[in-house]
């Protein structure tokens, strides 16, 4: 029960976010719309010049598995490099799997037919990371936007599309009688607008946003970030949310999962991760989020890694995190831990029980700090 004039819930927490946390839960309890299996990506390494061959290989995606369910945000974050993009290329068939599975309501769209693909990929639909670049400066906001009823006419009559593209720069406020001008004529986040308004312009159910405000000012962000979630609410959309700013994550995610090297180091509810992380990479990652409460900053250990990045040309055997992590033991060269919840929390019901892609997650080791 809450309590009135804006105070906290009954068992502590604000009553937005208690409401927030159970929007949560019911979407997590749904059927997923996407599954991904064993998702797998290697780009090959070649040498030579009249005969080419094959060296070596990328391993960009390397086993990735997650669910999307409707009307969730399943954040995925993570250094550059690890793979996170890759995904998203994956997701809206830009590259094709080396192996793995993608199903969408239940079918397996990796092996797709060019003509079968479109009517997938009406439904699943991207928004770039660079608003300078994914825009054609030779053409004006009213082709842009509707440039996807050329590819699909069943959507939009010719007749029709002047006024639904109309809409839809209302619908992520602009003014409409900006259908005329040309990119050149908008700020970054104008920018960004115009290219959710083409991502909307087929009506998708999913939208994967591949770092959509990373390229723009910490002031237009928030605004950007705060008209994706409304039109989450209008339009029932389920968002696959990639960035590396681990705040921005938190605020419009309902679930998170990190990434490293290829593969997904931890999985779970925002305030899991956020809150409860398991994964030493997780937590060396939210030891390094600025934290503006100076009291807080002060008692709060920063976990520095030792070493570099590998190479995902030639990454560890094992655990990929194990040559930087303070926990390694002779194991994790030996066998690649499984995403799963830890066996100590098998049984618990807290906010640890969670997968986690660690051999000793549930052991706490002194961790090497500043």
């Amino acid at each position: 029960m809450e309590h009135g004039g804006g105070g906290r819930a009954a068992d502590g927490v604000e009553p937005g976010r208690l409401q927030q946390f159970r929007a949560a839960a019911a979407r997590a309890v749904g059927e997923p719309i996407l599954e991904v299996r064993d998702l797998v990506k290697h780009f090959p390494l070649t040498q030579g010049v009249l005969f080419r061959k094959q060296v070596g290989a990328v391993k960009a995606v390397d086993g990735v598995s997650f669910d999307l369910r409707k009307g969730e945000t399943l954040g995925i974050v993570g250094e550059s490099g690890c793979g996170k993009s890759t995904v998203a290329k994956l997701l809206v068939g830009l590259e094709r799997p080396t192996a793995g599975r993608i199903s969408y309501h239940g079918e397996d769209i990796t092996r797709l037919s060019g003509r079968a693909m479109r009517s997938v990929r009406r439904n699943i639909q991207m928004v770039f990371q660079d608003p300078y670049t994914s825009l054609n400066p030779r053409m004006t906001v009213g082709d842009i936007i509707g440039e996807p009823y050329e590819i699909h006419p069943e959507v939009a009559p010719k007749g029709d599309r002047r006024r639904k593209v109309q809409e839809l720069l209302d619908v992520v406020g602009l003014n409409p009688e900006y259908i005329n001008r040309y990119p050149h004529q908008f700020s970054g986040g104008q920018r960004q607008r115009i290219g959710i308004a083409r991502g909307l312009a087929l009506r998708p159910e999913i939208i994967v946003a591949d770092e959509p405000v990373s390229a723009l000012d910490v002031s237009v962000q928030a605004q950007v970030v705060n008209l994706l979630e409304q039109l989450q609410n209008d339009f029932d959309l389920s968002y696959l949310f990639i960035a590396h700013d681990l705040s921005v994550v938190r605020h419009i995610s309902d679930r998170i999962a990190v990434m490293y090297l290829g593969r997904l180091a931890e999985i779970g509810t925002e305030e899991q991760i956020y809150d409860h992380p398991t994964h030493p990479y997780t937590q060396a990652l939210l030891s390094a989020v600025p934290v503006p409460d100076p009291d807080a900053r002060a008692h709060r250990d920063r976990i520095l890694l030792a070493g570099d990045v590998p190479s995902p040309a030639n990454p560890p055997s094992g655990c990929p995190f194990r040559t930087r992590c303070w926990k390694a033991q002779q194991l994790c060269a030996e066998v690649v831990p499984p995403l799963e919840v830890p066996t100590a929390f098998h049984d618990a019901k807290g906010p640890a029980h969670h997968a986690s892609a660690c051999h000793f997650a549930e052991e706490r080791h002194v961790v090497p700090t500043e």
